[in-house]
């Protein structure tokens, strides 16, 4: 598989999120499922695996320790820190913003032994703490990289202004936020600022959590995915986004790929720099996810998909009035 630069590593151009399959889409898969899952991206030619702490309260990054540690030196592992999950009064775990420099460091300890290794490649401030001076955050991650515990520094959801702030303190190696047809915030300011300090730019929901790749039912979605509470997904908005699918479909049939591959190659003709990290519980999926490297767009093609779904053309934001607080991405 061709490679792209994630900072200072070369990885497979796409890459695999690893946040649903414990965490956020519903009940989680078992296992044995995710097992499969992970070993099969391997063996596709995957070098990319992205984590966190906060996903599934520390359930996906010891996934990840469990069934790839014994793999570590065929990929690139990312996790994040600064959102996690802590225990409230009644000892129910929450998730909390603490970008403080002790709590920063504690969380890598932590990562490292659910990851079941002595090193993460590269390690996000999954949200930048408001209350805390990002240079103070990335300061405590600049300790961790000069102890050995992590190999390079990530911001996500992050402004270009924070990310030259940051850059300043210590070189940024990938900015992640979330980047597809129907999310353009990073055209803003955020990939020109990666592209002038030479920082990777990984693109989370690549697929519109879910939107783009196919058939999807609102109506049907467990009572605890968070796509119940995102606008986009409301049935009055999803009703009119919908309306946009057959002519992007009709697009897709003319490609000769299927509607994931061509969000997925959409955003690989955005630029070199750009690395997106669907996430997925099937492997199905992820092969066919995958196939979106092979998918060549003409200028026609991809000024015809700019034109059909766009800020203009999307019903709805992408967080609610609570997760937009927590982000510090510019908006339209």
């Amino acid at each position: 598989m061709q490679q792209r630069q994630l900072g200072p590593f070369s990885v497979s151009p796409i890459g695999l999120g690893l946040m649903n399959i414990c965490h956020a889409y519903g009940t989680p898969i078992s296992e044995a499922e995710a097992e499969r899952l992970l070993l099969a991206a391997l063996d596709a030619g995957v070098t990319h695996f992205d984590t966190a702490a906060l996903y599934g309260f520390g359930a996906s990054e010891t996934l990840v320790g469990k069934f790839l540690s014994k793999h570590r030196a065929r990929f690139t592992l990312a996790s994040k820190c600064g959102m996690a999950g802590v225990p409230n009064a009644e000892g129910v775990k929450v998730r909390v913003i603490d970008g403080r420099p002790a709590t920063l460091k504690a969380d890598c300890e932590k990562a490292l032994q659910r990851l079941q290794t002595d090193v993460i490649d590269l390690y996000y401030l999954h949200r930048w703490d408001k209350q805390v001076p990002v240079e103070d955050s990335v300061g405590a991650l600049a300790d961790l990289v000069r102890e050995g515990k992590i190999r390079s520094i990530g911001l996500s959801e992050v402004s270009a202004g924070t990310l030259r702030r940051a850059h300043a303190v210590h070189p940024i190696a990938a900015l992640q936020t979330e980047y597809s047809l129907w999310t353009r915030n990073p055209e803003i300011a955020v990939l020109q600022a990666c592209r002038e300090l030479g920082v990777s730019f990984v693109a989370f929901s690549p697929v519109a959590r879910g939107f783009l790749s196919g058939p999807l039912d609102v109506m049907t979605l467990e009572p605890q995915d968070i796509r119940r509470a995102m606008p986009r997904f409301s049935p009055e908005n999803f009703a009119k986004n919908q309306a946009l699918l057959p002519a992007y479909q009709a697009i897709a049939a003319e490609v000769g790929c299927t509607p994931a591959q061509l969000a997925l190659a959409w955003l690989l003709h955005q630029g070199e720099h750009i690395l997106p990290i669907p996430g997925t519980r099937s492997v199905a999926h992820l092969m066919d996810n995958l196939g979106a490297v092979n998918v060549q767009l003409s200028a026609e093609v991809l000024a015809r998909l700019d034109a059909l779904i766009n800020p203009h053309t999307v019903h709805g934001g992408r967080y609610t009035a609570q997760g937009n607080r927590e982000v510090d991405t510019e908006v339209f």
